[in-house]
């Protein structure tokens, strides 16, 4: 597949108005670094108390979770020859979630087995997931933090890297990649999540989801940040991975369920570090 000559415009950040930190954490625990986008930073915060509520602006994300489970459960445990039938399969191996947001992929990792980290731009959001995980008894390593800050930090590697939905919000798309990059152990796996930027992904993954079907509020989304998914491989190619993917993932009107199957809207990519 050759390599997409539309690149898309430069991402710029949006305005920082309204950005604010206001969880007790705040004070001593920042996340700081050139991904930050503030604009996106403050709509996830101002909404931070409503993660795990089914029914709140995130239960497009709840119906949305299992699809994506089952495809890092399989991906990992087919790297790593585990079975993903077992109990806690992924037992002895190290996962970080980047861009966790309230904790929704965290907690089911750690449940499988994996030794956790996760970590959010949003201050708010690693309040959530932490009072969650702490209700329900997880031992999740939490931090308000970016990844430029956790490879600063000597932070890894990890045995797996997800960063899911989470490049499409960042200002510069390909410094953050990389950056994710080498938090991955040699042979370790980092698994992509993000939006196509095609016709299909304007119409649906963009209008309809956030105008017709109100899965999400109007303006969470900018369709020139989609990526494509060779524009990801590109991103990637002076890193020691080897990259696999699209792998789509699409809805079901009708069942009101996600599996996988066309890539022009949702889609993961997988990359393998060289051991």
């Amino acid at each position: 597949m050759s390599a997409s000559n539309d690149t898309g415009p430069e991402r710029k950040p949006q305005t920082s108005q309204g950005f604010t930190e206001n969880s007790p954490k705040a004070e001593t625990e920042r996340a700081e670094g050139p991904s930050i986008d503030p604009a996106d930073v403050a709509r996830f915060s101002a909404q931070a108390a409503e993660w795990w509520d089914p029914k709140g602006p995130f239960a497009p994300l709840h119906r949305f979770n299992p699809a994506r489970l089952r495809f890092v459960r399989d991906r990992v445990a087919e790297h790593y020859g585990r079975n993903a039938n077992s109990r806690a399969p992924f037992e002895g191996l190290s996962l970080i979630d980047i861009g966790c947001g309230g904790g929704l992929l965290a907690e089911p990792m750690r449940r499988m087995g994996f030794e956790v980290t996760a970590l959010d731009a949003s201050s708010e959001n690693i309040g959530t997931a932490r009072a969650h995980a702490e209700q329900v008894g997880l031992d999740i390593r939490y931090r308000a933090a970016t990844v430029e800050q956790m490879v600063a930090d000597g932070e890894g590697p990890f045995d797996v890297v997800l960063t899911m939905e989470v490049i499409e919000h960042v200002a510069d798309p390909g410094e953050f990649i990389r950056t994710c990059s080498k938090l991955v152990k040699p042979g370790g796996i980092m698994i992509v999540a993000t939006l196509n930027r095609t016709l299909k992904g304007l119409l649906l993954g963009k209008f309809a989801a956030e105008y017709v079907l109100r899965w999400v509020p109007a303006g969470t989304h900018d369709w020139r940040q989609f990526l494509k998914p060779d524009e990801i491989r590109d991103m990637l190619k002076s890193e020691p991975l080897s990259v696999t993917g699209p792998f789509g993932l699409e809805y079901n009107l009708l069942t009101d369920k996600w599996k996988e199957g066309d890539a022009d809207i949702n889609y993961m990519m997988v990359a393998v570090k060289q051991a």
